[in-house]
């Protein structure tokens, strides 16, 4: 299988994770977003990574490659079969990936990206306003949500893959949690990110 995208990628992390987890191996070639290789074009049309190419299926979509690898390598799963474990697992992939990711990134792009891949200064208002004002109440939920070492049922998967892979760019800004008043969440963060899946994710080529 062929892992297309930057491994800076929380998206592409993901998929990374997720072939650790599951024990696939893998090739990874860490282009960018619509970079001009017309292999990674061909599998995803959009120019969005991550993307797959697997044996000649070609997929794009964290979340769509996550469900295909689901299926193929259904050991171990990631994925709950109870009905209720299931409704709150896709919740949590939707959650992370849009509500959650959209505010995490904010100190990543302003302090990371901007200054150094951009050539533009960093605009601490807009750090400050992510940390102060936009992910406060996103972290209150997830510290209420958290009851154990995972976020659905009694193992690892998709929940908390996708809640997890932002903040390792969160961490790249020398942004943190502050476990004084989240400390159930800086926990769990902690925790998750030291995963050998996340290591090896968090070790991929960045592009």
């Amino acid at each position: 299988m062929i892992v297309y995208g930057t491994g800076y990628s929380p998206y592409v992390r993901k998929v990374l994770v997720s072939l650790g987890e599951k024990n696939v191996p893998y090739e990874h070639r860490p282009v960018m977003f619509h970079a001009p290789d017309q292999d990674f074009q061909a599998a995803s049309p959009l120019g969005k990574i991550p993307a797959i190419e697997d044996g000649g299926f070609k997929l794009a979509d964290s979340s769509a490659i996550l469900w295909y690898l689901e299926r193929k390598h259904p050991t171990p799963a990631l994925v709950p079969s109870d009905p209720e474990a299931l409704g709150r697992a896709v919740w949590f992939d939707k959650f992370g990936d849009t509500e959650l990711f959209a505010k995490l990134v904010v100190p990543f792009v302003e302090r990371i990206l901007k200054p150094n891949m951009m050539s533009q200064p960093t605009d601490e208002a807009a750090v400050a306003k992510a940390l102060d004002k936009d992910l406060p109440p996103l972290f209150d939920y997830l510290e209420r949500q958290i009851s154990g070492p995972y976020l659905v049922g009694d193992a690892f998967g998709i929940a908390d893959i996708s809640i997890a892979t932002g903040f390792y760019n969160f961490h790249l800004a020398d942004a943190q949690v502050d476990a004084g008043r989240w400390p159930k969440l800086a926990a769990y963060v902690a925790e998750t990110l030291a995963r050998p899946s996340f290591k090896a994710a968090q070790d991929a080529k960045k592009g």
